[in-house]
């Protein structure tokens, strides 16, 4: 395999990578929201406004995962050495295992806000800022990806 190539493949893994790995952050973020309002709106459909926010939370990481992957694809060139694909793969995995990491653990935390306002409507407002404030830390391996995205 020639060495153009080799950079070319390494660096289409690694952006494949952050793509799934958010995708997947996302998706089982998105399922244990989706499961908690479904519980709370069976019993109290009304409070469909107040956990439509806390339920779509962690769909973020998979749109940032995207997002980097649109970035880091105008890199590629079937002519990179090794080294450059290695700097590809190396810039997107911030993004990659920031968006799995929040996307599973904002969610965890999601649920609970959920839980709680079907117990109490007024604390819809309130409570979001708890999975908010694990969404800056996906929000960090986003910019630091797209400083680290080298333009050849």
């Amino acid at each position: 395999m020639e060495s153009g190539v080799t950079g070319y493949v390494i660096g289409i893994i690694g952006i494949a990578l952050c793509v799934l790995a958010c995708g997947i952050g996302s998706a089982l973020g998105l399922y244990k929201t989706g499961s908690a309002a479904a519980g709370v709106l069976g019993e109290n459909p009304k409070k469909f406004g107040k956990v439509l926010v806390l339920v779509l939370l962690p769909a973020t990481q998979g749109i940032y995962g995207f997002i980097i992957g649109i970035i880091a694809s105008s890199s590629l060139d079937v002519a990179l050495i090794a080294e450059e694909g290695w700097a590809i793969f190396g810039a997107v995995m911030p993004m990659a295992i920031s968006g799995l990491i929040t996307g599973i653990f904002q969610g965890k935390s999601a649920v609970n806000c959920i839980y709680a306002v079907g117990k109490q409507d007024s604390l819809g407002g309130k409570l979001i800022i708890y999975p908010a404030m694990i969404e800056f830390y996906a929000i960090l391996g986003l910019i630091i990806s797209i400083m680290l995205i080298p333009s050849f």
